[in-house]
């Protein structure tokens, strides 16, 4: 066993992890926050995305002990107690989520294109968000969130 420490969501942790335990199975088992959900365990549909750092990963592809040391952020730290973040509030005005099993992925990839390309066009966001795969809304709705989210 491997003693890990980070910030998550703003909040120093800690654990004991089997060096091959993924950082989702870290942020899922040990430190209870669900919102990050596991959907394909291929890296394939993006469902498992947080910022590390501040940058989006997919973290069924990173390894707990890889974040040690790291700040990382998960959809439950995005929202400032009551309040929405934008992002989460487009979500919402637009409909950009049915079932919702993808979305705390989405919002996450795109917090983060949006903090890279801060006015992207509808292009840029789609291509960005290509490694992110929802079965029920067809994107259009994810792509209005995100341009509302963008002001533009």
């Amino acid at each position: 066993m491997t003693t890990v420490s980070m910030t998550v969501n703003g909040k120093a942790v800690s654990g004991e992890v089997e060096p091959r335990t993924l950082l989702v199975q870290f942020i899922r088992e040990q430190l209870r926050l669900t919102g990050t959900h596991v959907g394909c365990d291929t890296s394939q549909c993006g469902a498992c995305v947080v910022h590390v750092n501040g940058n989006s990963v997919k973290s069924c592809t990173m390894l707990a002990v890889q974040a040690d040391g790291a700040a990382v952020t998960t959809i439950e730290g995005l929202a400032d107690g009551d309040k929405l973040h934008p992002m989460q509030e487009a979500f919402r005005d637009n409909h950009g989520l049915q079932c919702g099993f993808c979305t705390p992925g989405m919002v996450m990839s795109a917090v983060d294109l949006l903090q890279k390309n801060p006015k992207p066009n509808e292009h840029e966001i789609r291509e960005w968000l290509e490694g992110n795969i929802c079965r029920c809304t067809g994107y259009h709705n994810i792509v209005k969130a995100v341009q509302q989210a963008a002001g533009v």
